[in-house]
């Protein structure tokens, strides 16, 4: 079944994207929940309008978010945890701890634009992907470290 989404659905696309899912996913989730409608052609033809009004605003928008990004190239970040003797911390790192070490940097993100590829749960060096735009992403390299 064909959609169109109405926001961003991580896994599956972002707003305005016109996508492919199982009848029973659009049917008595995506749809009823409001986060897409049936990808019928006066709806495609809406679409293409709208997207062709929004055009200068969604230059904008990604313009703004190669700001960011360039304003977030360098940054190297240090988390404290509370760790065991061999390393291991309690709990883990996750996007949230991240979002508040770039606002005290003065980096203001949303903690659910941050993507971490595997769970950190030992003291090390890793890499947060943080995703500005669904073309402009930048990668924060961060290191934890026992408290």
């Amino acid at each position: 079944m064909k959609i169109i989404l109405k926001e961003d659905i991580a896994g599956l696309g972002y707003k305005d994207d016109v996508v492919e899912v199982k009848s029973g996913y659009g049917r008595n989730y995506l749809i009823p929940t409001g986060k897409a409608v049936i990808a019928s052609e006066s709806a495609l033809k809406v679409l293409a309008e709208n997207q062709r009004q929004r055009a200068h605003k969604l230059a904008r928008i990604k313009a703004e978010a190669e700001e960011a990004a360039k304003a977030l190239e360098g940054v190297k970040l240090t988390i404290g945890a509370k760790t065991s003797s061999t390393g291991t911390i309690f709990g883990s790192v996750n996007a949230i701890q991240i979002a508040e070490a770039l606002e005290k940097l003065g980096h203001n993100i949303d903690r659910k634009l941050i993507v971490l590829k595997e769970n950190v749960k030992e003291v090390g060096k890793y890499n947060a992907t943080i995703k500005l735009h669904k073309e402009v992403s930048v990668e924060i390299p961060f290191e934890v470290v026992a408290e």
